[in-house]
């Protein structure tokens, strides 16, 4: 139901059609939500800090932010839910489930840091470089995430060397990590399994971004 009613709305994407079909997106904002109800009881197996998260609370908006884009559809062609103690906007690192046909996955990590949080999660890098590669190096995370960050810097952050042998794990300019998954992936019966491991593994980088931001260090 989700991604047929996404793939209908990427036909139709205009005003006039969602209004004459919103019980067909209730349905299935509705389904999204049962959804994400599942995959936060089965966060909370092992991070309990999403134990109070609603779905609701996680759900983004259907209607696409036009003020700044020659791109005037009305509509996001996707659902996607953020499960983050700390709120959809916080720095610190989350959970994400995108649903969208053709590109469905799940995800983790931190989007739009503030430069002097960034510039902070780095030192830790550097200062804590054995601690972080045994996380984003190891085969159990690499397997679900083989790289960290849709956006890196080209040359070297402020405050760093050119020629510093760690610079590509500093570069990052997010710590955004994804893993696909297929369009059927909820209709198998070992989904939710499957989620746990992936989500268990993103944690572990989450943990470092998120231990980073409340400690002082320098």
């Amino acid at each position: 139901m989700i991604l047929q009613f996404l793939k209908d709305l990427a036909n139709n994407n205009n005003k006039e059609w969602f209004e004459s079909n919103r019980s067909y997106y209730d349905q299935a904002k509705e389904e999204f939500h049962h959804l994400l109800s599942k995959i936060l009881l089965c966060i909370s197996s092992f991070d309990t800090s999403v134990i109070a998260i609603s779905p609701e609370e996680c759900t983004y908006r259907i209607h696409r932010d036009l003020r700044f884009t020659s791109d005037k559809t009305p509509y996001k062609i996707h659902f996607g839910g953020y499960i983050n103690p700390y709120g959809k906007k916080s720095p610190k690192s989350g959970y994400y489930v995108h649903l969208e046909p053709g590109n469905c996955l799940l995800g983790s990590g931190s989007l739009f840091i503030p430069t002097p949080i960034l510039t902070k999660i780095r030192i830790a890098i550097y200062n804590r470089i054995n601690e972080y590669k045994g996380i984003i190096e190891d085969p159990e995370f690499t397997r679900y995430f083989p790289s960290v960050g849709e956006s890196r810097l080209i040359s070297a952050p402020r405050g760093f060397s050119k020629d510093n042998p760690l610079l590509k794990y500093i570069q990052p300019k997010d710590f955004l990590i994804s893993y696909p998954i297929s369009d059927d992936f909820f209709e198998q019966k070992e989904s939710m399994e499957k989620i746990e491991k992936v989500f268990r593994q993103a944690k572990r980088l989450s943990d470092f971004i998120n231990l980073t931001i409340d400690t002082d260090e320098s």
